[in-house]
């Protein structure tokens, strides 16, 4: 983001952003946006690996107060949750919507409504940021919405909030189109992620990711008032009995990386979703577990970031079956 705002409204005033946009497009008629690369005919409305097609589906938006603070700020971050997901995480705490990909159809909407969502969190709820939830294999719609909202005055800072199994090829495409990268570091070994995520390659693919979201964005910056207005910011899931390889993965963000990306050390992991099916990952982490890698952070000089409390995983139950989504509503409407 620049004095003249996000990096999106000089690639729109160029030109650049409606062919980046056509270009990603044009990847849905035999998908590879994501890793799986499925050759799914998605133009043509059939799923793939990530059970999405066409169009974007939006289970639900807010102004969510609950992300890191440099996020959040005092008016919210304007939270886009996408439905479905090219992962399938075991433990998913969000799983009513990343895994129930029957339900979520019917949450389907045009890449005008998606675009009227961002306009909505930005005027009338007067977000800080629009920031995109598991948004991996809807990057095409995404790009569209965000070209058919600058005429209507899209001006707030795009956050792409990933497990990081991404493309490296569609990050590419969104430099400068992303402000703020969020990005997961889930796991240091491939036979973590092909059992309880169903990939075979995450940690490859991650840390390329990530190296590419940090040549685009660089160290975290953020305005007078602490709130993000570029840069990387790397969460970190400590998982119970070393199952995320926590040391592997802090030092390498370390060493490869920088020691100065902003690392979110998050403790609110509890046995959401079918981690009942895994003795290993059924119960909370420890306090013991939760000291390590705090101190292994300060080991390595990570001083840019946050620690969330060791009692998170009692404060954090989403339930997305409580409130109707936005989504449901009439395609004209832009909120409640």
């Amino acid at each position: 983001m620049s004095e003249t705002g996000p990096g999106y409204l000089a690639l729109y005033r160029s030109g650049e952003l409606e062919r980046r946009v056509k270009a990603l497009e044009a990847r849905l008629e035999e998908c590879d946006i994501c890793p799986r690369e499925c050759r799914t005919r998605r133009l043509e409305g059939n799923t793939g690996a990530c059970n999405s097609g066409a169009l974007p589906i939006v289970s639900s938006f807010c102004a969510h107060h609950g992300e890191e603070p440099a996020l959040s700020g005092s008016r919210g971050s304007g939270t886009i949750f996408f439905g479905n997901c090219n992962m399938r995480c075991v433990y998913c705490q969000n799983f009513q919507i990343s895994q129930d990909p029957v339900n979520q159809r019917q949450y389907e909407v045009t890449t005008r409504v998606l675009a009227e969502r961002m306009l909505y969190l930005q005027d009338e709820l007067k977000c800080h940021n629009i920031n995109l939830v598991t948004p991996s294999h809807f990057v095409p719609q995404i790009a569209r919405a965000v070209f058919e909202a600058v005429p209507r005055g899209l001006r707030l800072p795009l956050v792409y909030n990933t497990s990081s199994y991404d493309s490296l090829r569609t990050l590419k495409q969104l430099d400068g189109i992303i402000d703020i990268y969020l990005a997961d570091l889930r796991y240091a070994s491939n036979e973590a992620g092909r059992r309880y995520s169903g990939v075979p390659d995450y940690t490859e693919i991650s840390r390329a990711g990530i190296k590419e979201m940090y040549r685009q964005v660089g160290d975290l910056l953020v305005d007078e008032e602490g709130v993000a207005i570029k840069g990387l910011m790397v969460r970190h899931l400590i998982l119970p009995n070393g199952i995320a390889g926590s040391e592997e993965s802090l030092r390498w963000l370390a060493r490869e990386v920088s020691p100065r990306v902003a690392v979110s050390i998050m403790s609110q992991y509890y046995p959401a979703h079918l981690a009942y099916k895994y003795r290993e990952l059924y119960r909370k982490i420890l306090p013991a577990e939760y000291d390590e890698v705090a101190r292994l952070a300060e080991e390595l000089g990570m001083e840019n970031g946050w620690l969330q409390e060791m009692e998170s995983a009692g404060h954090y139950r989403p339930d997305f079956a409580a409130d109707e989504p936005f989504a449901k509503k009439e395609e004209g409407e832009s909120g409640r």
